[in-house]
């Protein structure tokens, strides 16, 4: 049997889309469910707008979302004497021919057969030129068939007919030398021996063209699939305004590369009832025959219960670490690891990304919390301060403060009060994490340790007192 080789080849004119990631990720499990070569090409023709930044993006996000590739990254303008060695043998073989129109000529002629009720095609003046060459550059068209049909025999779509006289015959190379799209991606795609292109449902206009020129070439065709667009929640075009677009977006918000490649692969495939894969079962059970036709629409909810249930299963250590860099974004220089794996543990349960885990840790490295308004209203009051004394001149005399101490420190002060546990637990909440929601007090109070709850403490007092 043929090895299957895909490739995913996208532009560097920007960063990588969910769109683009999630064809990379079917290109690549499939690849990697069949034990074949997955091929990473840059199409960097469009000179103008390609840029080495975007390049590097594009490698990151990869990178990010696990994306190995075999072989590449190849470069379409490292590639152009062969585009150019192509087309020579194709004008050669009279599938081809040079065309010197200029481009206000074309223009006119657009214009003429839309007035007439045409369809806008070239009306191949260079084809059936007799008079001499002008002296001017030439592009190069390709002789497309006027008869018949061209059918495309899609793996996701299914079987699609494109009558040949609406396709018109296109430029394949420029006049300044390099190719365009539907050329340059047949020529890679042959010389890469690529068996399967699997890419948008947006390019299936584009398949009939180059179905025509891997036969014009002589070469067999591979196998298409075209998988189908991802839309916005309420079901229309993917846009700023739906949120995160492109696959860095959501490294930025905390999102962890298993969950955004789970998310992503499943929009558009499915496997039963089954929402949660590791990268290994995506590969186990990946198909093509498993990718709907029908549009899949993005759902943030989804994501973030994904991406919550990676966080809750994540090694502590390996979460520290990515943890990490976002406490460090908020300008806190940590020193102590143990203390970020006892804060990031204390919310392991309730965050969904590490941009909220980072945010609701954060008062475990403040060297001065700040109090949210209505709660330090509601509890640092004159009522609270005999509680802080109290809890100070204990832990004084304490020679280490964990979670049983803390918990049988509040539950003494209760019961001497006379009062419920929650009268004593929330004012110290308050005063430690400046919030009236936190992990349990105990917790929070172990894992700040004794001199920093005392700090704290005291600091709450003098701000009772002040006001």
């Amino acid at each position: 049997m043929t090895t299957v080789r895909t490739r995913f080849a996208p532009s560097p004119t920007g960063d990588l889309h969910i769109g683009g990631a999630r064809t990379a990720l079917f290109n690549w499990l499939l690849a990697r469910h069949t034990g074949g070569a997955f091929i990473l090409r840059i199409e960097d023709t469009d000179v103008a707008r390609s840029t080495q930044a975007s390049i590097q993006v594009i490698l990151d996000a990869m990178t990010w979302l696990g994306l190995d590739w075999d072989e590449g990254p190849f470069y379409q303008t490292e590639r152009v004497s062969l585009y150019r060695e192509m087309a020579d043998q194709l004008v050669a073989g009279g599938k081809a021919y040079r065309c010197c129109c200029l481009p206000e000529e074309l223009e006119a002629k657009r214009e003429a057969a839309m007035k007439a009720g045409l369809k806008p095609k070239y009306d191949r003046t260079c084809l059936q030129r007799k008079a001499a060459w002008p002296d001017r550059p030439f592009a190069i068209r390709f002789f497309s068939p006027d008869e018949g049909k061209t059918v495309v025999e899609d793996l996701i779509q299914g079987r699609v007919e494109f009558d040949n006289t609406e396709l018109d015959d296109l430029v394949i190379l420029r006049s300044d030398g390099l190719p365009t799209y539907n050329f340059s991606v047949v020529v890679d795609d042959v010389t890469m021996k690529i068996t399967h292109v699997i890419r948008g449902n947006d390019h299936l206009n584009n398949t009939p063209r180059q179905i025509q020129i891997y036969q014009a070439l002589g070469c067999p065709l591979p196998k298409f699939g075209h998988v189908p667009m991802i839309l916005g929640p309420d079901k229309k075009k993917l846009s700023k305004r739906h949120g995160a677009q492109s696959v860095m977006e959501y490294q930025k918000m905390g999102y962890l590369p298993q969950a955004v490649a789970n998310y992503l692969v499943r929009l558009g495939w499915s496997y039963g009832d089954q929402e949660e894969f590791t990268l290994q079962e995506l590969i186990d059970k990946f198909t093509l025959e498993a990718v709907g036709k029908a549009a899949a629409a993005i759902n943030p909810g989804k994501l973030d219960w994904l991406n919550s249930q990676y966080i809750k299963r994540m090694e502590p250590d390996e979460l520290v670490q990515k943890v990490l860099p976002f406490i460090e974004a908020k300008g806190h220089s940590i020193g102590d690891l143990d203390l970020l794996r006892k804060a990031i543990l204390s919310f392991r349960e309730r965050s969904k990304t590490l941009v909220e885990m980072a945010h609701l840790s954060e008062f475990y490295f403040c060297e001065e919390i700040a109090y949210e308004e209505s709660a330090a209203k509601k509890f640092l009051t004159g009522e609270s301060f005999p509680v802080f004394e109290k809890v100070i001149a204990s832990l004084s005399k304490a020679t280490v403060l964990d979670k049983g101490r803390g918990h049988h420190l509040v539950q003494e002060l209760a019961e001497s009060r006379g009062e419920p546990l929650v009268k004593i637990a929330q004012p110290l909440r308050v005063a430690l994490t400046g919030r009236t929601v936190s992990p349990p007090i105990d917790e929070v109070m172990e894992a700040l340790g004794k001199e920093k709850v005392i700090k704290r403490l005291q600091r709450a007092m003098e701000y009772i007192g002040a006001k």
